[in-house]
């Protein structure tokens, strides 16, 4: 068969295909071109979720009959002024939505200009283009999107139903939403209202944050922390959450660069590393994350969909955030989420059974406690003094049947002759007792804090680990024995040579073994006993994922992270007042100790006046 050209209305129905995916991809192109036509206010109706109609009205400076007519043809666009492709200012300039839209659905286009007499009106339907004419309407652009699809009905197979074809535009809504909180949405489906987002203030912070509480919702802003920093032409702002604070998946962030929703590999990977150590293993922080960048440094000609961006000098940007991200966690590393009210925590325990026995009680409480051998060399304390419990004796059944069943298997030591030490207390209070050898209970002014002794100096260890380190201009080395054999793929191999340099300050000396293989002769002293091969496989693949920079310190880290948690202090160790109130006041001068090194909180603050509230005071 002869090379042909094709006709016009199948090339758009391919361009369609990349563009628009499902009636999310159609809100997505229509929304961004009210907004780069300056609306202040732009509304959505959808109906079956949006395969039937999509309506999108805004109050925009609107289109002349001229540039009406031009609006439907492929890659025709008012946003790309000096032609070029790296001075972009505007979300749309490919040309491509409106013709893409129009090749697979019925399309109809109606715009008046503040100062025009009338509108004017032009409608395509499979390819047929109805003439220019004169309307009756308000100044800015209605855009109706009718039977999505209708001319490529296999597409319509692949979507889902008018209730999960909603979600994705609530979603892309939301998206764009929070990047310009000074513009009005309103979202309704089937004649129900989804989405009502009013213009906030002028100051963009404050109308930042306002929009922020209606998207993401109070606790993300009650368990957030604001971060703005810039370096080198690049600024970043926002807030991210509490390590303790974290979602199941990544949906829940938000990134813009220079206003345009992206999910970019570079940006998302630097989140991921800038939350190492403070994170639980499979889970994500929340973070709604804003860029500005200069046009001629980012490159948003990627994709089609525009999602995708490519950065000039993506390890500076990278290096940007991780350090403010970790700056800011560090500020804040006190702070523990507190999304649970007490009553509401309370309502899910023991104090609900609908059981009643009769409970067992102890006359002598020093009968329970063991005695006190700690062994820590990391505690300094006064000499150990053993308790001389004595059996005690039980008492009989309590009358009273309305207690709930209490675990027999309790623990608790309370220093009796008491150490004045609330003197030289700090913000966690001073420790009053340790429960179930595990938990340690101090008293503040106003509240009482709950201290998961294990996680807690976990973190304190992580911390020496990492203090440690940052001393040395080398790290120590450990000479491996019988040096390691690794053998790489080409692309692996390349990634780990290229950077062999930098992974010798850190304590890693290699040198090429062959075709595909690499040696190992040394190893950081910290991770001495680590699996080597593991260890070059996971740098392998972390280079080529976020560059060459702190891929291996990241690593490091991970190996401290465990080497910290087999060598802090154990549930079930029992602690003297001393140990417990030491454990206090290094909690209170190490960074991140508000949680342990794989992100789960290392204490929980419980106020008094919530307490009150279950006794009905």
């Amino acid at each position: 068969m002869p090379i042909r050209i094709l006709p016009d209305n199948l090339i758009n129905q391919i361009a369609a295909g990349e563009v628009i995916e499902r009636p999310a991809s159609a809100v997505k192109e229509l929304v961004e071109n009210a907004i780069d036509a300056g609306a202040t206010s732009i509304e959505i109706t959808l109906n079956d979720g949006g395969k039937s109609l999509i309506v999108v009205s805004d109050n925009g400076k609107g289109m002349s009959k001229e540039d009406l007519a031009l609006s439907i043809e492929r890659h025709a666009t008012s946003k790309l002024p000096d032609n070029d492709l790296f001075n972009i200012n505007f979300l749309g300039f490919r040309g491509e939505a409106l013709p893409s839209i129009a090749s697979v659905s019925k399309l109809t286009i109606t715009s008046r200009r503040k100062d025009d007499d009338s509108a004017w009106k032009i409608s395509v339907a499979g390819g047929d283009v109805t003439p220019v004419a004169p309307v009756a309407a308000n100044c800015g652009t209605k855009v109706e999107v009718r039977d999505l699809f209708y001319a490529t009905p296999a597409r319509l197979k692949f979507l889902k139903t008018g209730a999960g074809e909603t979600a994705h535009c609530v979603e892309i809504l939301n998206h764009i939403a929070l990047a310009n909180p000074h513009i009005s949405f309103y979202l309704y489906d089937d004649k129900k209202k989804r989405i009502s987002f009013n213009a906030g203030s002028e100051d963009l912070a404050k109308a930042r944050l306002e929009r922020i509480n209606e998207i993401m919702g109070e606790d993300f802003a009650s368990n957030s922390i604001a971060i703005n920093s810039s370096r080198d032409g690049i600024s970043v702002s926002g807030f991210i959450s509490l390590p303790t604070f974290n979602k199941a998946n990544s949906l829940s962030q938000f990134m813009f660069v220079n206003n345009r929703p992206v999910r970019d590999k570079t940006l998302l990977g630097a989140l991921k590393a800038a939350y190492q150590g403070v994170l639980e293993i499979g889970r994500y922080p929340v973070c709604a994350l804003f860029f500005e960048v200069d046009p001629q440094l980012v490159d948003v000609n990627v994709h089609p969909t525009k999602a995708e961006v490519r950065f000039f000098d993506g390890n500076s940007i990278r290096g940007l955030l991780i350090s403010t991200i970790r700056n800011a966690l560090a500020k804040g590393s006190a702070q523990t989420a507190q999304t649970d009210e007490l009553v509401q925590m309370l309502n899910n325990s023991v104090f609900q059974s609908q059981q009643t026995p009769k409970p067992t009680f102890f006359r002598d409480s020093a009968s329970v406690s063991a005695p006190i051998m700690p062994t820590d060399h990391l505690f300094s304390r006064p000499q150990i003094r053993h308790s001389s419990g004595s059996s005690g004796r039980r008492l009989s059944p309590s009358p009273i049947d309305i207690m709930p069943q209490f675990s027999n298997n309790i623990s608790v030591r309370a220093e009796e002759s008491a150490v004045d030490t609330e003197q030289n207390t700090g913000i966690l209070g001073a420790a009053k007792a340790q429960i179930h050898n595990t938990y340690i209970v101090s008293q503040t002014e106003d509240s009482l804090i709950i201290v998961d002794q294990h996680a807690a100096h976990e973190r304190i260890v992580m911390e020496k680990f990492k203090e440690l380190m940052a001393k040395k201009e080398k790290a120590p080395t450990q000479m491996l024995l019988i040096p390691e054999v690794v053998d790489l793929s080409l692309s692996e191999k390349s990634a780990i040579m290229e950077n062999a340099k930098q992974l010798s300050e850190f304590g890693l000396i290699i040198e090429e073994f062959g075709a595909q293989g690499i040696i190992i002769r040394e190893v950081p002293a910290l991770i001495a006993n680590c699996d080597v091969k593991s260890l070059i496989h996971d740098l392998s693949e972390q280079i080529s994922e976020w560059g060459k920079d702190f891929a291996l310190e990241e690593k490091i880290n991970s190996f401290c992270a465990t080497m910290a948690c087999h060598g802090s202090v154990r549930a079930g160790r029992s602690l003297n007042l001393a140990e417990m109130n030491k454990l206090l006041r290094d909690m209170e001068s190490t960074p991140n100790s508000g949680q342990c090194n794989h992100g789960r909180p290392t204490y929980v603050e419980l106020k008094i006046k919530d307490i009150d509230k279950l006794f009905h005071r």
